[in-house]
């Protein structure tokens, strides 16, 4: 679920790492890890670049080097070995399905190219079936349908909960939530910090939002299926909550598996059980179980 980051403000998307060293000026809510993953580096060779440990603290307002591959690697290659025992988060794979709709798209056009009905294209979406699409704004396709995906950043939201609202929260608020629900804190902080950084502005490519990255779709599925009250759209707490009742379903369908919640959460557990988990969802899942370490698991 996906997701891609850029300048952490409304919308992130992935890049390429620069050519050549580039400056970054840290914005509100940014950590080292979530400028790296933006700029498709690792925290480790992104800290190393700019002559810090992998667990250093950004200060609001500094400059960091954006490195071109080169100098990343050549950094590296000379950096020293991690001082902490925490593992840290690699750069988090592309989204599936992230697409950003282009001027003479309609819902049923892309519906019947990927393959699946106006009405589940609509739902993954928070959308009405006979809603006119805007370009510029991102979708969520099915996972493998035949769509171009794309990684530009989405010019506007789909206007549908959850809402990607400043704020940030922390392991022990998600630990809160998650024992609240049944779920393994540590699992739920890691898939959190894997999919967001703790950011609640976040929206990926592929229309995800928020600390959880939470598909519009999904969020209505949750608050009439799963949720015993009514989430607000625009609270990070909520947001993880909806997050986190998911993530609860995911293991009971699983058998108590985290890897294979963890992967239904990025692929769909209907598509791993079908296929097989995807290279991409094969790091993702590689990353959470090695974050649990970091959150108490």
């Amino acid at each position: 679920m996906r997701t891609v980051l850029i300048s952490l403000t409304f919308f992130v998307a992935a890049v390429s790492p620069a050519a050549a060293a580039v400056p970054h000026v840290v914005q509100p809510g940014e950590t080292l890890w979530t400028i790296a993953s933006a700029n498709n580096f690792t925290t480790r060779a992104f800290a190393a670049a700019n002559g810090l440990s992998e667990n250093s603290p950004v200060i609001v307002g500094s400059t960091l080097k954006v490195p071109s591959v080169a100098e990343a690697a050549a950094a590296l290659g000379a950096a020293p070995a991690a001082t902490g025992s925490a593992p840290v988060a690699a750069a988090a794979p592309k989204p599936l399905g992230g697409y950003i709709v282009q001027p003479g798209d309609t819902l049923s056009g892309l519906a019947a190219r990927a393959g699946v009905s106006v009405q589940q294209m609509a739902f993954m979406n928070g959308l009405s079936p006979d809603g006119v699409l805007i370009a510029g704004t991102a979708l969520k396709l099915p996972t493998g349908a035949p769509v171009p995906t794309t990684t530009a950043a989405p010019s506007r939201v789909v206007p549908a909960p959850p809402a990607p609202t400043p704020g940030r929260v922390s392991a022990a608020d998600i630990a809160i939530v998650a024992s609240r629900n049944g779920v393994p804190a540590p699992l739920a902080s890691a898939i959190a910090w894997q999919e967001s950084g703790f950011n609640n502005a976040m929206v990926s490519s592929a229309n995800a939002r928020g600390v959880m990255q939470v598909l519009p779709g999904t969020w209505d599925w949750v608050q009439k299926n799963l949720a015993l009250r009514q989430l607000d759209p625009a609270n990070p707490i909520d947001n993880v909550g909806a997050g986190v009742l998911y993530l609860g379903r995911l293991l009971r369908e699983s058998g108590g598996d985290p890897a294979m919640a963890a992967a239904g959460y990025y692929q769909g557990l209907a598509s791993v059980r079908r296929i097989g988990m995807l290279p991409e969802t094969k790091q993702y899942v590689d990353n959470v179980l090695a974050l649990r370490g970091r959150f108490g698991g």
